[in-house]
């Protein structure tokens, strides 16, 4: 199939053929299911053992990153009382993502996946024990989380992407989109209950139980994944020639695949205006609403639950209508995001964190799965690498609004980052006919 060379700055507004083929060497086929939502096979793709295991591991591990993420955040703001060491802080995390990121696709389609997921496990586990033995003894600063963050970020570099592109080894091509959307269902339940019983943890038992707890989920994480099939997973007799090399013919790839493209380009831009608020939520708990760290939990679990829900969804559709679904999933976002700015009640932002979470499943859910779909299986890792960017981009939002939180409030803020979010998806929903129309 002949693929045109278009370029990134193009891709935004250049429309392609709705009837182009979707079936490459190597490729997810569309599922064969009729078209709809079915809520009997919801969950069929956890009848795989492997799977199962993998999405087990999963659950660890992303309640961990939930829990974390409150811990953290609010340890660094009543450590400090500074909006932009918080956002730095949150910052750390990500920034190695834009280094190492396409690195950590390239090994994901050379080396054994499963191996490589369970390194960066076992860095997470150990970095959550080492800062819980820092608050212990009383030495922890603001200094030591950043130095948690980034190394955890480099780990993280390479996990996530063997972790994406490991899920069409796991399951039949018929069944990764429902795969993805439990995945995220996934990270959508530990978003409702991994932050408030870490609040309920933090307030009672302190920051240093909260971390031991979840160094525990770590290393059952990899206990999990362990018991997962060698067969199928590593990348023996793959190229192992330069990487360097492998990472420009993956850039070559997307490139010269226009859907993919978008698909990446939506993914990476909707995450640096919408992902913000969630590192940032501490400026409205404790400036605009002026509450306790149990609330924060609240909140940010009632997101959880819209987006557990969203997730769920999408996992019983099947191939219906999952363009449009995905653009109504970024309006929805930006819409939910200027209501909080515009409404400084807590019990309306509790409500408003609903829209938040269904719009944020529908991005996340929906983006990767068909990205995976449409990418070829020998590209899949550095494809997921260049999605993965997304955490690495996170900075560009989370640390400038941070800043202008500082002088202008947060409420301010992060209303402009939802209104620059509802231009974007105006301009992509307008240009993007193929997009709109995808199955």
């Amino acid at each position: 199939m002949a693929r045109q060379d278009n370029h990134v700055d193009s891709a935004i507004t250049t429309d392609t053929n709705s009837e182009q083929t979707q079936e490459r060497t190597g490729k997810a086929k569309s599922p064969t299911t009729k078209p709809g939502a079915s809520w009997r096979r919801t969950f069929s793709s956890l009848r795989h053992r492997d799977f199962l295991l993998f999405w087990l591991g999963m659950l660890g591990i992303m309640a961990g990153m939930q829990m974390q993420m409150l811990a953290r955040s609010y340890l660094v703001y009543d450590i400090t009382g500074s909006a932009s060491l918080l956002g730095l802080v949150a910052a750390g995390n990500a920034l190695p993502m834009l280094g190492f990121s396409l690195f950590g696709g390239a090994f994901a389609d050379r080396f054994d996946r499963r191996r490589i997921i369970q390194v960066g496990q076992a860095s997470f586990a150990l970095l959550a024990l080492a800062v819980a033995i820092f608050i212990v003894t009383d030495r922890v600063t603001w200094v030591h989380l950043l130095i948690a963050a980034v190394v955890q970020g480099v780990a993280f570099s390479f996990m996530m992407p063997a972790r994406q592109s490991i899920i069409p080894q796991l399951v039949p091509p018929e069944q990764i989109t429902n795969a993805m959307a439990l995945s995220s269902a996934a990270m959508s339940a530990m978003t409702l209950l991994a932050p408030f019983n870490a609040g309920i943890i933090y307030g009672y038992a302190g920051p240093a139980t909260v971390y031991f707890v979840i160094a525990g989920m770590g290393f059952a994480a990899i206990a999990f994944t362990s018991l997962i099939s060698a067969a199928g997973t590593n990348r023996k007799g793959r190229n192992r020639g330069s990487v360097v090399k492998d990472i420009g013919a993956g850039l070559s790839y997307i490139r010269s695949n226009n859907i993919v493209l978008v698909l990446l380009i939506l993914g990476l831009s909707t995450t640096v205006l919408a992902q913000p608020f969630r590192m940032l939520m501490p400026l409205f708990i404790v400036d605009v609403y002026e509450l306790g760290v149990e609330s924060m939990g609240l909140m940010v679990s009632a997101m959880g639950l819209a987006s557990l829900v969203g997730a769920l969804f999408v996992a019983s559709i099947s191939n219906w209508r999952r363009g449009m679904l995905l653009l109504i999933g970024s309006f929805m976002s930006g819409i939910a995001l200027v209501l909080i700015a515009s409404v400084p009640i807590y019990y309306a932002a509790v409500f408003f964190m609903i829209p938040l979470g269904l719009g944020d499943a529908g991005r996340r859910t929906l983006n990767q799965s068909l990205v995976m779909e449409e990418a070829d299986d020998e590209y899949r890792g550095r494809v997921m690498s260049v999605f993965m960017l997304n955490r690495g981009m996170m900075p560009l939002g989370v640390l400038p609004t941070a800043i202008v939180a500082d002088y202008v409030g947060a409420q301010v803020a992060i209303g402009a980052l939802g209104v620059l979010l509802l231009g974007f998806t105006i301009v992509v929903t307008v240009t993007q006919k193929r997009l709109r129309e995808m199955p």
